[in-house]
């Protein structure tokens, strides 16, 4: 007999199955958010082949979309939903998640080796067959009319790949990633740079033109995409010639006060695809890039405006909501599909943008707001005006309150909607919020896990945004990469191993042994012990640039996402720490007032080993 993943999640989390899920807490969003984060979870793994509880028949590592088969039928794998959600267990792992995660991880990369060479409608291998967009179950070819090809399929299986191997490569894995992985990502890549400037189908299916989130997705893939080459003594010429031209083409998309998602299908062009790029887009390493469109910046904020109010007028049960205050969120205006409805998914993404831009205000220590950026100000803190805030100001205190506020009314209005068991659909009514569509849609879960992480300020790696310069002129370049057939396979692990051990009370340092090439950098995993009261957040801080040089207003946030009565752990992965490095650190606790309590003296001090598998540092609460 079969054990589904759902039940030993379940069994994992010590909680109760998705189907039995006790009712929530009314009124109280953080106690929602804390029992949904389990069942999210569940709901991915319930849906990904071939143990997964609601698809039988699908095979190893294969995302299933979700188990519906009629009204509508979604039992296929979709390239984009399937990497969008990898990518989001991918950051799971990385941040402490269960150990288990890794084996899921690995059958999906083996899939995708497959399923690159499966000849479809849309091409084989070489021949455009990367641009589309879902399979059978089995892996075999989808044979159907549809809207093909979709050409941010590609670019995102390459992002969550790259993800998972900057992790094996700060174990010392390098030939694994260079022998097995990086073949499916160079394909993947190669079809960026030889198609990035052709027009294709966007994320709803719906419109064939030049599409904002396609255009974004690609342009990370080029530049994270060389940058991993680089680490394993590769390189992608055609990444860093494309790349800039690219980046050029996505400032076309701005109007003036919004981001046209799509440049054709007859619209208004104000589409969540541009609130998902945003957070798509989203490097914790720099500011408030307008050119990249980063979540904080006057362009993104503009737009999240102007999107969210084009949905408060036309659904009934936003009637009433003022602006500034969280309403459900669809696709677009016009949107009509299975009667033109709310997301899940769109909604926890709005959310999601407001998240992680108090999180980038807080680490840059300042807030500016411009004339584009004004409008979104106002509908959150009336007495806004343009103009540069250190966080010293009480204005800097009064925003970042205001839109924390705002973002979680907008998670509220997801709990709202949302069954009593935590199930996550498509959509949900626009008249009354019952749910609708496609039960238990996997990329919902992967939207909600994504969005809580970044209320949690535990934050993706950085990607490279850094590096963008936008050309004085775009031109419409494209240049012919390799491809090859991907032919080895990932050994899958255990799921015994991974970031995640078992805590003690006594600080301790977990390091590998030798390994070559020595790593220069690695990442760490920091452990705390604290029982917290409600309200309560647990930081780290310390004398280094990735510890915030002391700056309680850029400390890192710890996740309590493992927390129990019995098992009082808050955790961090501090990412890519050079070796040998030694620094001075310290927990601090923010209470829900805003005060802020040091753990007692000494400070703490740590040396960055040379550790092939990364390295956990366990503490307790001083």
């Amino acid at each position: 007999m079969r054990i589904s993943l759902l039940s030993l999640a379940a069994t994992a989390f010590a909680l109760p199955a998705q189907d039995v899920l006790e009712p929530r807490a009314t009124g109280s969003l953080d106690s929602w958010l804390a029992a949904e984060s389990p069942v999210a979870l569940q709901g991915i793994l319930a849906n990904i082949g071939a143990n997964g509880a609601k698809v039988a028949g699908a095979k190893s590592g294969i995302v299933v979309a979700s188990p519906s088969k009629s009204n509508p039928d979604y039992f296929y794998t979709w390239t984009r939903d399937a990497a969008l959600t990898i990518k989001c267990l991918v950051d799971q792992f990385l941040s402490g998640g269960a150990a288990s995660l890794e084996e899921t991880i690995e059958e999906y990369i083996n899939s995708q080796a497959f399923l690159q060479g499966v000849s479809n409608p849309s091409g084989s291998l070489c021949s455009g067959g990367l641009g589309e967009p879902k399979f059978n179950v089995d892996e075999t070819q989808f044979t159907g009319a549809w809207g093909r090809p979709q050409r941010d399929g590609p670019a995102l299986r390459a992002t969550a790949m790259i993800a998972y191997s900057r992790y094996l490569i700060s174990k010392g894995q390098n030939s694994t990633v260079a022998n097995i992985i990086w073949p499916i990502i160079s394909n993947d890549l190669s079809y960026v740079t030889e198609n990035w400037n052709q027009t294709g189908f966007d994320l709803w299916e719906e419109v064939n033109s030049s599409s904002f989130f396609t255009t974004a997705s690609q342009y990370r893939a080029l530049v994270e995409g060389s940058a991993l080459a680089a680490q394993i003594g590769k390189n992608c010429t055609n990444c860093d010639s494309q790349a800039p031209q690219v980046l050029c083409f996505l400032q076309s998309y701005w109007t003036g006060s919004y981001v046209l998602s799509n440049t054709g299908g007859g619209r208004s062009g104000k589409d969540a695809n541009s609130i998902l790029a945003s957070i798509h887009l989203f490097d914790q390493s720099v500011g408030c890039n307008a050119n990249t469109y980063q979540p904080c910046s006057d362009k993104a904020l503009a737009n999240h405006k102007v999107v969210t109010d084009s949905f408060r007028s036309i659904y009934s049960i936003n009637s009433g909501i003022a602006q500034g205050t969280g309403v459900a969120v669809g696709r677009y205006p016009e949107d009509s599909y299975q009667g033109g409805n709310p997301w899940y998914l769109n909604t926890a993404a709005a959310a999601e943008q407001l998240y992680d831009a108090v999180y980038q205000w807080k680490k840059a220590g300042s807030i500016t707001i411009t004339s584009t950026s004004l409008p979104f100000f106002k509908d959150v803190y009336s007495s806004a005006a343009a103009g540069t805030y250190a966080s010293s100001s009480s204005t800097f205190t009064s925003i970042v309150n205001a839109v924390t506020k705002y973002a979680d009314s907008y998670m509220a209005v997801v709990e709202k909607y949302a069954p009593q068991n935590g199930s996550l659909a498509e959509q949900f009514s626009r008249s009354n919020g019952g749910p609708l569509s496609a039960a238990d849609l996997t990329w919902s879960y992967a939207a909600f896990l994504t969005a809580l992480n970044a209320r949690k300020a535990a934050m993706p790696a950085a990607w490279g945004a850094s590096s963008a310069k936008v050309p004085g002129s775009c031109s419409a370049t494209s240049a012919t990469g390799p491809c090859s057939t991907a032919t080895a396979t990932l050994p899958v692990s255990s799921g015994t191993t991974g970031p995640t051990k078992t805590p003690t009370t006594t600080a301790t340092t977990t390091s590998g042994g030798s390994c070559s090439p020595t790593p220069t950098a690695i990442n760490v995993l920091f452990k705390e012990t604290a029982t917290t009261t409600y309200g309560e957040n647990v930081f780290i801080v310390g004398s280094i640039s990735q510890l915030g040089n002391w700056d309680t207003n850029s400390a890192i946030a710890l996740s309590a996402a493992n927390y129990t009565s019995t098992n009082n752990v808050w955790f961090v992965t501090v990412n890519n720490l050079p070796v040998g490095t030694t620094f001075q650190y310290k927990y601090i606790r923010k209470e829900s007032d805003g005060s802020i309590r040091w753990e007692s003296d000494p400070n703490r001090s740590y040396t960055v080993p040379a550790s092939c598998n990364g390295a956990t540092e366990t503490d307790t609460w001083r």
